[in-house]
């Protein structure tokens, strides 16, 4: 393993109490730029002395990058740090140490040399590497690394979803419905059924993949098992078809769902806790021709809230963006496809513009997190709940900013309009390709022209596209193809060199890791406003918007391949540039 340049050669005892390496980190990243003195004295506020907790906050909240943050617990604590980029676990070294005392101190072991086992740890404090030795019974040599990589070679070693075979054999139950309704049904008396624990371990296991969906489809012969991950589905694993009737049982039981009705699409939620976290899931399920595929969406409720200035915006977008969500009135549209991060936004726009004067009512379906200071109102179809009713009761509650979940009809999106125009700010999203596109959707569901052009401040129009991974970044030649693609819509840019990720540990193979979001903002000039009017084309508008202007998606997206953030194959395939 290479030693980083800068850390120490051998490893010692660390000295001090933590709080002091807390210091002693804090003041190496402030020295190399990495954080500010104000930052520090946050994350010193918020660690309590615990060199792990301090870790966390400043790689989570200030961005502080993971091999800057290696080097500064190495100084601190005399801990050699190791570029981890080219380590591979082998198979008699994995699981060698209990998984409650490797999630414990956040330290795994990687490899061993003759009878010393090296494990690769990130608070290298006296009690922790005694535990870690303890349950070694061996001698270990300690290494440093930053928490987030730690605890990726933790959920690599220690799967949720090791031993699902064993679980799975004791739930083939064959056809017998009594049968299959018993054991769905029995863990509400024993947490240690093996259809519990089989829920329990897919969700735990999604949860360490960072997937936002878990799919279980049904297939001829077996049951198939997807997650999707920064976006795009990834086979998990197999089940056999045995275990399908069992599972989906179990699941619509914990998600209040009839477990009786099989042919409806249903949908529900339930609650629980995964490594710590508290976690909402819905479940969704829909009959198909081999039967019941269920789709599972995981929210995480420790999760803290994407403040507007942290989404990615361009600085004068966020400008632009930010005076349009303080105007006393009018609508303002965040517009894109399914799963194009338009409620993250929403929520940070609420985050903005939140305040003791103000009254804030939403109404969504379903409320994915709960605001402090902001009243929420779920939709509920069968006491008559909709969208439209909830919006009109909300015209009565004295409201200053209100968040329409999503206008899906031509009712909701005429009480919109008419709640824009009589005083209020509103705030929605709405599916369409792009910011233009949006505002021809409203046409489309029959609003008048002249109502949206008086009601409409602005559209802003996203996408997320996949980071490339920072582990594994290198440089590469793009094709032709690729090349004329970035020439094209990168506003002339001579860049020659272009990084995409080689696929490492900490991306999974994937080459990227996290996504960043790509924005364009449709400001309503009285120009365009009498463009919308006069029932312009989309094309007709975009030329105008773009003339006055307006930074198209592709046009930011290149902008982020210029600062090698992502990959030209990445906005292709996401935006379809032709």
């Amino acid at each position: 393993m290479a030693i980083f340049k800068g850390s120490k050669e051998a490893p010692t005892e660390a000295e001090g109490e933590s709080a002091a390496e807390c210091l002693k980190v804090g003041q190496a990243l402030v020295e190399g730029e990495h954080i500010t003195p104000e930052n520090l004295a946050q994350a010193l506020g918020q660690a309590n002395g615990d060199l792990l907790q301090f870790a966390d906050v400043v790689l989570g909240r200030y961005s502080v990058g993971r091999a800057e943050l290696a080097v500064a617990i190495s100084q601190a604590t005399n801990v050699p740090a190791v570029d981890t980029k080219g380590i591979e676990i082998p198979e008699e070294i994995k699981g060698i140490l209990p998984e409650e005392v490797v999630r414990t101190q956040c330290a795994v072991a990687v490899a061993a040399e003759g009878n010393t086992l090296v494990v690769l740890c990130s608070d290298p404090a006296p009690a922790r590497r005694a535990a870690i030795e303890a349950a070694a019974a061996r001698p270990v040599k300690f290494f440093v690394s930053d928490p987030l990589t730690v605890r990726t070679f933790i959920d690599q070693v220690y799967r949720a979803d090791a031993d699902v075979e064993r679980l799975v054999k004791s739930l083939e139950l064959g056809d017998d419905q009594a049968k299959i309704a018993a054991v769905a049904a029995e863990v509400k008396l024993d947490d240690q059924a093996p259809v519990i624990q089989l829920v329990n371990r897919i969700v735990s296991q999604a949860m360490r993949d960072r997937a936002s969906d878990i799919h279980l489809e049904p297939q001829d012969e077996e049951v198939r098992v997807r997650f999707r991950i920064d976006g795009h589905l990834v086979e998990a694993f197999f089940l056999p078809m045995g275990a399908h009737a069992a599972l989906t049982s179990r699941l619509k039981i914990m998600s209040g769902m009839n477990i009786v009705e099989k042919r409806r699409p249903q949908d529900g939620q339930f609650s629980t806790v995964i490594d710590g976290k508290e976690v909402d899931v819905r479940v969704a399920s829909v009959a198909t021709v081999f039967g019941e595929k269920i789709v599972m969406r995981i929210l995480d409720k420790s999760r803290s809230m994407i403040g507007l200035s942290e989404l990615g915006f361009p600085r004068e977008t966020y400008l632009h963006y930010s005076k349009m969500i303080h105007s006393p009135f009018g609508m303002v549209i965040c517009a894109g496809p399914t799963g194009a991060g338009k409620t993250t936004t929403l929520y940070a726009s609420l985050l903005e513009v939140n305040s003791s004067g103000k009254n804030i009512t939403t109404v969504e379906d379903p409320v994915e997190y709960v605001f402090p200071g902001i009243n929420q109102i779920q939709t509920n179809d069968q006491a008559g709940l909709t969208f439209a009713t909830g919006l009109k009761a909300i015209l009565r509650q004295d409201p200053d900013v209100i968040l329409v979940g999503e206008i899906r009809d031509a009712d909701t999106a005429r009480i919109a309009v008419q709640s824009a125009l009589t005083g209020h700010l509103v705030l929605s999203s709405l599916h369409g390709t792009d910011s233009v596109a949006a505002l021809h959707r409203f046409l489309d569901m029959g609003i008048e022209a002249f109502l949206i052009a008086s009601s409409v401040v602005g559209v802003i129009g996203q996408r997320l596209l996949r980071r490339v991974c920072d582990s594994c970044k290198e440089p590469y030649t793009p094709g032709a193809d690729e090349l004329a693609v970035f020439r094209q819509n990168s506003g002339g840019s001579e860049k020659a060199t272009f990084y995409r990720g080689a696929g490492c540990n900490f991306c999974a193979g994937t080459g990227y890791r996290d996504r960043i979001g790509v924005y364009e903002l449709l400001r309503i000039t009285p120009e365009l406003r009498r463009l919308i009017v006069g029932w312009a084309t989309t094309e007709e508008l975009r030329r105008l918007a773009v003339a006055q202007g307006m930074r198209t998606m592709l046009r930011e997206a290149m902008t982020l391949v210029e600062a090698d953030v992502t990959t030209i194959p990445e906005v292709v395939k996401t935006l379809f540039a032709s």
